[in-house]
């Protein structure tokens, strides 16, 4: 499994505004930055043959990053002419309509009703960034994404997008990670350095793997600083 370190200032997942978890359009040229370029480098070329476009970014518990890692990792695909659309699969606490300053009127859970096209709902908060919210929330989060219509969802944005991440609820807390892994060509596994322990992360790994899941490798938030005086960043 590859693993990818990042270190940045530790920031919830559900801050609510722009200012501290979109750190590669605030602070482009900082260390937190160049570590996402960095992950992004690694994910373009994880497999030159048949590289992975659909990426679900999950954790084993909350308060990771997942969704500051999926929503700064769009930025910086966008930022290398990636057509990229973020989704956000947690459809149970969404945030990432937040971190863009969007609206979540409508949004995924609209599509899979039927009552709204794909790229109806989307928003562009960052040129050649796509972002489709959540919407509102349902009382059938698993029914809805384990449904023809999301499989149909996302091979329509397979189609459309060079490259998809679907944000998710982590691993404990729900099965609707494990579902959508079913309709993703890979998973990155956010972990927090100083709050994920092994067995969590083992039993994350595993849940993934039973359904067939392609686990990427693990992000790293919160890494040590380098002795050198660099930010970390490795395998």
């Amino acid at each position: 499994m590859t693993h990818f370190r990042l270190r940045r200032q530790a920031q919830k997942d559900k801050v609510g505004t722009r200012s501290k978890p979109l750190v590669t359009l605030l602070d482009p040229a900082g260390p937190a930055s160049e570590a996402y370029r960095s992950l992004r480098t690694s994910l373009l070329y994880a497999a030159v043959d048949a590289p992975p476009t659909v990426i679900l970014i999950t954790s084993p518990g909350s308060g990771d990053g997942k969704s500051t890692t999926c929503a700064n990792l769009a930025v910086v695909l966008a930022q290398a002419d990636k057509q990229t659309l973020v989704i956000d699969g947690d459809l149970r606490d969404p945030v990432l309509h937040k971190y863009f300053d969007a609206p979540n009127v409508s949004g995924v859970v609209d599509v899979l009703a039927g009552e709204h096209e794909l790229l109806k709902v989307c928003k562009e908060p960052v040129p050649g960034l796509h972002l489709m919210s959540a919407g509102p929330i349902p009382p059938n989060p698993a029914e809805l994404l384990s449904s023809g219509r999301f499989s149909e969802l996302i091979g329509q944005a397979r189609r459309l997008f060079d490259y998809v991440l679907i944000d998710s609820p982590p691993t404990e807390l729900a099965s609707d990670p494990m579902i959508i892994a079913t309709q993703a060509d890979g998973v990155l596994l956010v972990v927090d350095s100083k709050g994920t322990n092994k067995s969590s992360l083992r039993k994350a790994v595993r849940d993934l793997e039973a359904v067939g899941a392609n686990v990427l490798g693990t992000v790293m938030n919160k890494a040590p600083k380098a002795d050198t005086g660099h930010y970390g960043y490795g395998y």
